[in-house]
């Protein structure tokens, strides 16, 4: 059995919400839009409705095709998933090339996908949205931010030049014609949760801080929602907010 719960929240800092979430039918997404006047909104809107669109549309039809092939060394929702991620990032990226207004824009995706037979999630990211795995009381980051400062060697020394710099995205959806991101699964175990989130939420909240708070509501995550988006708020709130979180009964 699954349970899930999602919000979205404009922050204290912001005049509009451009993040997007989406969680039903066994699709989870997490979209942080970026670029001009209202842009960032277009680009997580655009982004959150191919992906979801594609996923529902190949779960009822068998016979679809698949615009980018179909790689039979990958299981078939990752197939699924990778296509969803490419058609998104075409989708956006062919707006901003169209139209001025949308000149340069993007979003980042955490997007997780839950089998329909098995406890099993497939998942993937693109920019600095992250997806967590709690189990047993303790919290494991599943992506890697897609930031200038993770393209750096490990233990490399980061001088004054450097740091301004750290948060500064390598990648996001429509920012170039293709993109490339991994895909991943992850076999579900009794008690599991899995967490989606925009930085908003974690620029402002430890993990400490968010694995205290999701064990101590995780009977009621609604309730753990809006204790994660309190938080932030209360931390100062610096940017939009969301948070979905899934968790999986056997």
């Amino acid at each position: 059995m699954i349970s899930f719960a999602g919000q979205t929240d404009i922050g204290r800092r912001r005049s509009l919400n451009e993040d997007c979430i989406y969680a039903q039918d066994g699709v989870f997404l997490v979209c942080d839009g970026m670029g001009g006047h209202k842009a960032g909104e277009v680009a997580s809107k655009l982004a959150m409705e191919a992906i979801a669109g594609f996923l529902l549309r190949s779960a009822e039809d068998p016979e679809m095709t698949w615009p980018y092939g179909y790689d039979p060394h990958l299981p078939h929702d990752a197939n699924r998933l990778g296509t969803a991620i490419k058609q998104a990032n075409r989708v956006v990226f062919r707006k901003s090339m169209l139209e001025d207004d949308y000149t340069g824009m993007g979003t980042t995706v955490a997007a997780v996908l839950l089998a329909s037979q098995k406890p099993t999630v497939t998942y993937a990211h693109v920019g600095d949205s992250r997806i967590y795995h709690i189990r047993s009381g303790a919290m494991l980051q599943l992506t890697r931010d897609d930031t200038w400062a993770n393209l750096q060697s490990a233990g490399a020394a980061e001088d004054d030049a450097v740091a301004p710099m750290r948060n500064v995205l390598t990648k996001a959806l429509g920012a170039r014609e293709e993109v490339e991101f991994n895909l991943d699964e992850l076999a579900l175990a009794d008690g599991d949760i899995i967490l989606l989130c925009s930085d908003g939420l974690t620029n402002m909240v430890s993990d400490n801080q968010i694995l205290e708070i999701v064990t101590s509501q995780s009977a009621d995550l609604d309730a753990a929602c809006r204790q994660l988006m309190s938080r932030a708020n209360e931390e100062g709130g610096r940017d939009n907010i969301s948070v979905v979180l899934v968790r999986y009964t056997a």
